[in-house]
């Protein structure tokens, strides 16, 4: 769709290029559309010029202009589109990161949303790569012996995709300004949203009720976090990565582990070994923000 996008759009551009070119209709006409080949990727400023270039391509159709009648058939690629990928972990962490890695790879102009449950949800609740250290699901029904898979930090080395890792329900507009970021930027980005299941087992009163404050209890206590990567702030010589979320309060992370029972089953079935997985997740969880925060102090000025 986005290739399909693409050539479409490159199509009315040659059309427009032709009304500057050989001076068809009005000035306006003509101005708008130099304007719109030049702008044609700012989403904001083609739905300002789609207003204008349309009842003038419209008029030029019925007066029997054949670049207007056909320009009038594409008149709906005249406004940039929002294009989004939106997949769950299994597809982009695991089974599916191939395809996922190729797309990123492309440097085309396109969204990727990964809603993160941390498991196969719509196929019985299998082990993937997003699964936590010490979480219970087939495959792993003793708890999952190795930890979590940082796929944004992977994606942010291409240097030119756009990444963000997000929680609504711990900042809702750390969340808004994430996919606003994405849905502008000028290549491929990929936004990584925490999703509570409803193979996690809340117990919190409520169950699934209650995600976006168990997400909320993710991020504070250091289970999951927030930041962003802006390719378009390294080049202009700013450090391109933004840790949103505070520092965690590491005190309270056993006692999220122990509000789901994908945990408290391992704790329950295997009370020694869930103690030593639990204590591995939690210094794991402090390793990564760590290598979050060392990103933050890097000098990006050339």
């Amino acid at each position: 769709m986005v290739i399909g996008n693409k050539k479409m759009k490159e199509r009315v551009a040659m059309l427009l290029q032709k009304v500057v070119d050989e001076k068809m209709g009005s000035a306006e006409y003509q101005a708008a559309a130099a304007e719109w080949i030049e702008k044609k990727e700012d989403a904001d400023e083609t739905k300002r010029l789609a207003a204008i270039l349309k009842p003038e391509i419209a008029k030029g159709a019925a007066n029997g202009c054949p670049v207007c009648t056909e320009l009038k058939t594409l008149d709906h690629y005249l406004i940039k589109r929002s294009q989004w990928i939106i997949g769950g972990d299994g597809a982009s962490y695991d089974i599916g990161y191939g395809g996922l890695d190729h797309v990123l790879a492309s440097g085309e102009d396109l969204n990727i949303f990964v809603i993160d449950t941390e498991v196969y949800s719509n196929t019985g609740g299998q082990a993937s790569k997003a699964t936590p250290l010490g979480a219970i699901a087939q495959f792993a029904a003793q708890g999952k012996r190795i930890k979590k898979k940082d796929l944004g930090m992977i994606a942010t080395t291409y240097g030119y995709v756009y990444v963000a890792q997000v929680a609504m329900g711990a900042d809702n507009a750390q969340c808004l300004k994430a996919f606003r970021e994405a849905e502008a930027y000028h290549g491929p980005s990929l936004v990584i949203a925490y999703a509570p299941c409803i193979n996690h087992g809340l117990k919190i009163k409520g169950g699934m009720g209650r995600s976006q404050e168990e997400e909320r209890r993710a991020v504070e206590c250091g289970y999951w976090h927030l930041w962003r990567y802006n390719p378009e702030l390294a080049e202009q010589g700013q450090n391109p990565f933004s840790l949103d979320s505070k520092e965690p309060q590491w005190d309270k992370f056993q006692d999220f582990l122990m509000g789901e029972v994908r945990y408290l089953s391992v704790k329950k079935a295997y009370p020694e070994e869930a103690d030593e997985l639990f204590a591995e997740a939690q210094k794991m969880a402090q390793r990564r923000y760590q290598s979050y925060v060392r990103q933050t102090k890097m000098d990006w000025a050339e």
